[in-house]
């Protein structure tokens, strides 16, 4: 009897202990009810071995009572709450953000970790960037990503190429900025898209053998103000570009219609700038600029069809061998180079030596976008001068894409019966600029933007995932570690394997559920109470037993 009461009060025993540690779970939970990032857990019980006892229907057994079995954390998705700062930033699906102590540069100029070298992991992203440039917790540990490799993305710009994922290099390392400035760049393209009215006369007095095909270009004089007669042309449009030290200039471009001939419309065009800001030399090495010609740097015909639409063009720039100033000479200008399909020309904003002319090895050339282009080139006329096509009236005679070979842009020069205007323009130099602020898109990457209103891509963001989430184990601050149960987990950027994507401007919320947590509360402090009574009742019996002696 003894033994079995005995038995009976370490049942209540064990059952206040494995209340007590439920109701610190749960308190633990609503105490962070309001901590970012942070993820619930509850208490599992398990029973304890059961005894052996005679029954009259045979050997049965009792339970001696109950203990903790697990305790089981819940990493199910937060709410999502919006904020104000750039660098807050939540997770939306599984991962967890990678932080460590930051890294020291050592006297060789590697990085090097002094000290606690453990990766962290985190579901609270409350980030900033601090007095280091680092992008860090709250604590002070690094955000972990990869750079992004800005020479790759150069190149496939250069080259027209399309990248399906910004390209990353190096292995993942503290994000950390250390450029806060957006360097100027040249421009090297120039798009001018223009609606020209295909009613329109022609301005200029076009006679076969002469200038049948540069009648408004040599109306040109960079000696006189303004340097073209406003009576010279049909249609004018100006774009603003940017040389390599970032000053600015602007680019005007002129249109005269030329001929409706056999159902198509023939304009003349050409490509202009400032005499004064014209930086290239002749082919003597005399500047160009106090001439005629400066500020002259292409000219071409574009050839519509019946309904309008741009089928060809032809482009001519300065040739090096026998370039002079004075007025206009159709005999110095050939075919133009063709860059990624589109023909460029030259300015020489900043008088570079060797580089006056498109074929210069300094050039830094522009590259002119009407809305058709063709990789292979040009192809010469019957006899490849400017000046044989104007003496023949012949549209056969001008250098022209091959039309098997051209392209079409969505976004084209036409000329339909309508007023003339630009539709579109755009060029993609800029002057110099401050970073003003960093933001982060849904794949993880951290684009700074920039005061000349330039972005560039800076870091991607490293996320891991684990397997067995519930290996992980909680080291306060937000923070989780590795263990063996875990395993090390494997890392990606957001939006790719098993991870999920960044919301930037959010923080994600605990994922305690307060109503949950009250009833859950309310059921074990019942629980913890009757294993109370078990005792107190246990207590009685006992007394009732010693009180048998007397």
């Amino acid at each position: 009897m003894g033994v079995g009461l005995g038995t009976s009060m370490w049942s209540g025993v064990s059952g206040l202990l494995a209340n007590s540690t439920k109701m610190g779970t749960i308190g633990n939970n609503l105490a962070n009810v309001n901590t970012y990032g942070f993820k619930g857990a509850r208490t599992d019980f398990m029973d304890l071995m059961s005894a052996n006892v005679g029954t009259a229907a045979g050997v049965k057994q009792i339970g001696r009572g109950v203990r903790v079995g697990t305790i089981v954390s819940d990493y199910s998705q937060g709410g999502l709450e919006t904020t104000s700062e750039n660098l807050d930033m939540a997770i939306s699906g599984n991962g967890f953000f990678m932080v460590k102590q930051k890294s020291q540069v050592g006297s060789n100029g590697k990085m090097l970790n002094t000290g606690n070298t453990t990766t962290y992991y985190t579901r609270a992203g409350d980030f900033s960037f601090d007095s280091d440039g680092y992008l860090v917790t709250p604590q002070g540990l690094a955000v972990q990503g990869w750079k992004v490799d800005q020479d790759r993305i150069d190149a496939a710009s250069a080259s027209g190429t399309v990248l399906s994922q910004v390209p990353v290099t190096g292995e993942i390392q503290d994000i950390r900025l250390t450029q806060f400035t957006s360097p100027a760049k040249a421009t090297s393209s120039v798009t001018m898209v223009t609606q020209l009215d295909s009613d329109t006369t022609t301005q200029n007095t076009r006679t076969a053998g002469t200038n049948y095909y540069y009648a408004m270009t040599e109306q040109w004089d960079g000696t006189a103000s303004p340097a073209m007669p406003s009576t010279a042309y049909g249609y004018q449009s100006t774009l603003k570009v940017y040389d390599e030290n970032g000053s600015p200039h602007t680019l005007t471009v002129y249109y005269d219609k030329v001929v409706s001939e056999d159902g198509k419309d023939y304009w003349e065009y050409c490509v202009t700038c400032d005499p004064s800001e014209d930086g290239r030399v002749d082919s003597a090495g005399n500047p160009i600029a106090g001439t005629e010609t400066a500020g002259l740097l292409m000219t071409g015909t574009m050839t519509f069809d019946s309904s309008g639409s741009l089928e060809n063009m032809s482009a001519y720039t300065l040739q090096a061998s026998n370039a002079t100033g004075g007025p206009f000479d159709a005999t110095q200008w050939a075919a133009a180079s063709v860059k990624n399909g589109y023909p460029v020309f030259t300015a020489n904003f900043k008088s570079v030596s060797d580089a006056s002319f498109t074929d210069s090895p300094n050039a830094l050339n522009i590259a002119f976008n009407v809305g058709i282009s063709n990789t292979t080139g040009f192809q010469p006329g019957a006899t490849g001068t400017l000046l044989s096509a104007a003496a023949a009236h012949d549209p056969d005679e001008l250098v022209s894409f091959n039309p098997s070979t051209t392209k079409v842009n969505s976004t084209v020069t036409t000329s339909y019966a309508t007023s003339s205007s630009t539709v579109f323009s755009s060029q993609n130099g800029y002057t110099s600029g401050l970073l003003t602020s960093v933001s982060v898109d849904s794949d993880g990457i951290l684009t700074g933007t920039f005061s000349n209103g330039q972005t560039q891509k800076l870091w991607a963001l490293a996320l891991a995932n684990f397997t067995n989430l519930q290996g992980l184990s909680r080291q306060g601050s937000n923070l989780y570690a590795a263990t063996l149960d875990s395993g090390q987990g494997t890392t990606n950027r957001a939006n790719t394997g098993s991870v999920g994507s960044i919301s930037g401007n959010t923080l994600e919320t605990s994922n305690v559920d307060l109503a949950t947590e009250m009833v859950s509360m309310i059921l074990t402090q019942r629980g913890f109470e009757a294993n109370s009574k078990t005792i107190t009742t246990v207590d009685s019996m006992l007394s009732e037993v010693i009180q048998l002696k007397r």
